[in-house]
């Protein structure tokens, strides 16, 4: 579906530019033309129209993939990246030229701007949709909207170097370009710079930013991952913004023993959560913060050194905010999950922590998002801080705490043992209360015997 998203989007494009040169009699098929626009040149052959035209034939995945091919040949930045997969024998060409239909529907407006945004959305939407599909497969490249969203508006990027060392399919980079322009800043003054291992994920990512215009040529593929060949190793970032692998056990640690971003202590090799951190530290420039998913774990863990990184970071006075994240946030995990906030050149010692576990609305039974009310009311309490105005304690959800606060519990770092219960004038309805979790722990029994059920019956076909 990115694929078929992505031709409609650069067809759309090219057509907009083509009608124009054809109105004013110049060139319709000089490249230099459309270069001068920011617009990829689309060969005849692989302009929407013919796809369209060919959409009902028998033959369709084969017109796909040799137009993916053709705009490759036409577009350096563009090798490699476009999938050939539509003529494949397993892919119904009924459904396929269905499909073209329907992304033919689709309405645009007549301005470009208003185009890409639009297609932005939809390319945004099937990745979403892909990775609530795919569960902890496709949730591997993609970090839910509304996470990346709180950390943007907390980090704040107007300008400077934005950096992302496990940037799956780029949405980091997205949300700090919608936030420059939601806030009439200028997008050429900052620049993005990413790295991937996983191939696949990274054309994602390159697909999703060349929807929205956005410069990819700093972000980058490599096999052996961000530690073992940093593609960025003299990087000093100004923002970093990241959700790197959870507890990951496979990064090679034990070959980095001595690594010179390890200055705060040597990460253990059975997990990746401390080496993620220092690597962020390590890009970070003088004055530059780093906002980053890591799981609630690494807060209080003291497993092979982990608790003396920690306490090595807290001393430096490195980190800025600790935030408690609501459970069912992430497709790929149930582990409980927060965010990190890491600030060089901090003018005060205290670290405010912020419990967010109770905010958020469920979407369905599995999966929660944070609201545009909750984002704002997490961020602008950080920012009230920051500033040091019209900021105060509230139980239950935020607390500044001193250094001394934080030694005395011994370095650990969960948001809810600062902030304490929050202060209720209402009673609670036990009774009301039980019955509710008692619903829903049913509605949870009868969706898992319905689903042993289709897999029994799945079996007993396969068995016959």
């Amino acid at each position: 579906m990115s694929g078929l998203v992505f031709l409609k989007y650069i067809s759309e494009s090219f057509s907009q530019v083509y009608e124009r040169l054809k109105r004013e009699g110049s060139n319709t098929e000089d490249k230099d033309e459309y270069l001068a626009e920011n617009v990829f040149f689309v060969p005849q052959s692989a302009r929407w129209e013919m796809i369209m035209a060919s959409a009902k034939l028998p033959t369709i995945g084969k017109t796909i993939d040799k137009a993916m091919f053709a705009i490759e040949s036409e577009n350096d930045s563009l090798k490699g990246i476009l999938p050939k997969i539509y003529a494949k024998e397993n892919l119904d060409s009924i459904a396929l030229g269905k499909l073209i239909d329907l992304i033919s529907n689709i309405t645009l407006s007549d301005t470009k701007e208003r185009s890409n945004d639009i297609l932005g959305h939809i390319f945004e939407y099937f990745l979403g949709k892909f990775a609530l599909s795919e569960g902890k497969n496709g949730g591997e490249f993609y970090t839910p909207k509304s996470v990346v969203q709180l950390l943007v508006s907390i980090l704040e990027p107007f300008r400077g170097r934005v950096f992302d060392p496990c940037c799956g399919s780029g949405g980091m980079f997205v949300q700090s370009e919608e936030f420059v322009q939601e806030h009439s800043g200028k997008i050429d003054d900052i620049v993005i710079y990413g790295q991937e291992s996983n191939q696949t994920t990274w054309k994602l990512a390159k697909m999703n930013l060349a929807i929205r215009q956005i410069d990819s040529s700093l972000v980058l593929w490599n096999s052996e991952g961000s530690f073992l060949n940093d593609a960025h190793k003299d990087l000093k970032a100004d923002f970093i913004i990241a959700n790197p692998p959870f507890n990951d056990s496979d990064w090679s640690g034990e070959l980095l023993a001595e690594d010179i971003r390890f200055k705060y202590g040597t990460p253990p090799p059975s997990n990746a959560n401390y080496a993620w951190i220092q690597h962020f530290i390590y890009h970070l420039a003088p004055k530059g913060v780093a906002g980053f998913v890591l799981a609630k774990g690494s807060l209080t863990s003291n497993t092979a050194g982990e608790g003396i990184i920690r306490r090595n970071l807290i001393e430096s006075n490195l980190i800025d905010c600790i935030i408690n994240l609501p459970a069912k946030l992430f497709l790929n995990t149930q582990i409980p999950a927060c965010l990190w906030f890491i600030r060089r050149n901090r003018t005060t010692k205290d670290i405010l922590f912020i419990d967010a576990r109770n905010l958020g609305t469920l979407i369905n039974r599995k999966n929660r998002i944070l609201t545009p009310d909750d984002i704002s009311k997490i961020a602008s309490t950080y920012h009230s801080w920051r500033r040091g105005s019209e900021y105060s304690d509230t139980k239950g959800f935020c607390k500044a705490a001193s250094f001394d606060e934080v030694a005395n519990l011994g370095f650990t770092l969960t948001p809810g043992r600062y902030v304490g219960l929050e202060e209720s004038e209402e009673e609670i309805d036990f009774e009301a209360e039980f019955a509710r979790l008692k619903s829903e722990l049913q509605d949870s029994m009868r969706e898992e015997e319905r689903l042993n059920v289709r897999i029994m019956e799945n079996l007993s076909k396969i068995r016959a």
